[in-house]
């Protein structure tokens, strides 16, 4: 991490981190540009490159930090003892919500490294990238498929349900309507909806009030 950056008041290091996640989440890295990231932080050039000497530095740095974050918000959201798909999930769009209140293109900035097709931003961000998948499979690896009612297949299901996630996310930041917390109740409802459906009535894990584990 960049101690220098660190000495800097928090509200310049939020702006910069912001602007920074903003514009290589909207443009990837091959067509972010430092023009850009500096006019949408509203400082100079001269003071980006004072703490981070080019793109690549600028962009290992925030996506080193995006990684510590967002890991460090979901160790604190999802226990670890939780079994059911449906709380696991919810649990980790409250940790991403968290992350999102402070900044807000995080999430879609760590979805968009995911994709990456430039070799200078894959290869600085390899270790990190391996962390963050490491943290994933942690809390995936928790998950009891077995509670789920005989013909569900859960792996198909969970992926199912992050397509639905990635979607609500993008729709909202393409309309200009994104607020986190609202997001956050948006996926509930789409999660307790499927729970729903996959746990009948007479299924005993089936519960009558979806909104019983939000916070």
């Amino acid at each position: 991490m960049n101690g220098k950056f660190f000495d800097l008041k928090k509200e310049k290091q939020d702006r910069m981190i912001n602007a920074a996640l903003k514009i290589f989440a909207l443009r990837g890295y091959r067509h972010a540009s430092t023009d850009d990231i500096v006019r949408e932080a509203a400082i100079s050039k001269g003071l980006l490159f004072h703490y981070f000497e080019n793109k690549i530095g600028l962009y290992n740095f925030i996506y080193d930090y995006s990684v510590r974050y967002m890991n460090l918000e979901l160790k604190t959201a999802v226990d670890p003892n939780e079994k059911d798909l449906f709380e696991v999930m919810k649990q980790i769009e409250r940790a991403r919500m968290h992350a999102m209140r402070g900044y807000p293109y995080m999430q879609q900035f760590l979805n968009r490294s995911m994709t990456e097709d430039v070799s200078e931003a894959l290869l600085a961000v390899e270790e990190k990238r391996e962390s963050m998948e490491d943290a994933a499979v942690a809390i995936g690896n928790q998950i009891d498929y077995q509670l789920l009612p005989p013909g569900i297949d859960g792996e198909k299901l969970r992926k199912m349900l992050d397509f639905t996630v990635k979607g609500l996310m993008t729709e909202r930041f393409q309309n200009d309507s994104f607020q986190p917390e609202m997001l956050y109740g948006e996926i509930c409802d789409y999660l307790d909806m499927m729970k729903r459906i996959v746990y009948r009535p007479t299924s005993p894990a089936y519960t009558e009030d979806p909104q019983d584990s939000r916070p």
